[in-house]
């Protein structure tokens, strides 16, 4: 009997038991669809969607996955916290009625996702970095599921070379580190340097002038004896 009023008061009036119903209901779903998709799958597959924009699974799961990640964003913002005064104030309705109205939007696609679904997926893993007001982020997702057009899904094969490139990317790195590695051991590859070749041939070309020079004093020697025996 003390827990009606609890969640009596907790709710805003008059419409504060259907939108407590159907978030509890949601809840309730959430908790089965949270054995079959993981935190980390989540994550992995809007990251591939980000950079891609193109999306492999099935609308239902994918949906699945959107709003998973949609209520855990929202929950991680203070307002979700705050008293329901205190959310109609800030937001101008109560933290449930938002995230109900949100996940709706979401969920009322039924051939497939909305055309704007790369700039949601980038929104749901980097929000609190954009948007650092619960209020901001509402419009932007709210702007970007009040559209009508939808994608379909790719044919393309999954971009499982993502997965490969840290692999790649490891190997150029150790071979990196064996390059960085032996210079710290005192062994330097053997590159000349711009100013020593510079001053080679800078010294290359004195001594080719300096022999010039000399052969073309002794020519003048041997041309002035002849001229010494004539007198």
């Amino acid at each position: 009997m003390e827990t009606q009023p609890h969640e009596i008061l907790l709710q805003p009036p008059v419409s504060s038991n259907e939108v407590h119903n159907d978030g509890a209901s949601n809840h309730s779903r959430d908790a089965e669809q949270k054995q079959d998709v993981s935190r980390e799958e989540v994550l992995q597959t809007l990251q591939v969607i980000a950079s891609t924009g193109k999306f492999w699974h099935h609308w239902d799961k994918l949906k699945i996955m959107l709003s998973f990640q949609l209520k855990q964003v929202l929950s991680e913002y203070p307002e979700a916290k705050l008293t329901s005064e205190q959310q109609y104030a800030s937001l101008g309705e109560s933290y449930i009625e938002l995230v109900h109205k949100l996940d709706e939007a979401l969920t009322c696609f039924i051939e497939g996702p909305p055309f704007t679904l790369q700039r949601l997926c980038e929104i749901l893993l980097d929000a609190k970095s954009i948007y650092p007001n619960l209020s901001k982020l509402a419009l932007a997702l709210e702007k970007n599921l009040l559209v009508t057009s939808t994608l379909t899904i790719c044919t393309d094969p999954y971009p499982q070379a993502t997965e490969k490139v840290p692999v790649d990317q490891e190997k150029a790195n150790e071979k990196q580190n064996q390059q960085s590695d032996t210079v710290q051991n005192g062994v330097e590859p053997q590159v000349p340097d711009k100013d020593e070749v510079m001053t080679e041939a800078d010294v290359g070309d004195d001594m080719t002038i300096d022999m010039e020079t000399f052969e073309g004093d002794k020519s003048s020697e041997t041309n002035s004896e002849p001229n010494a025996n004539n007198l």
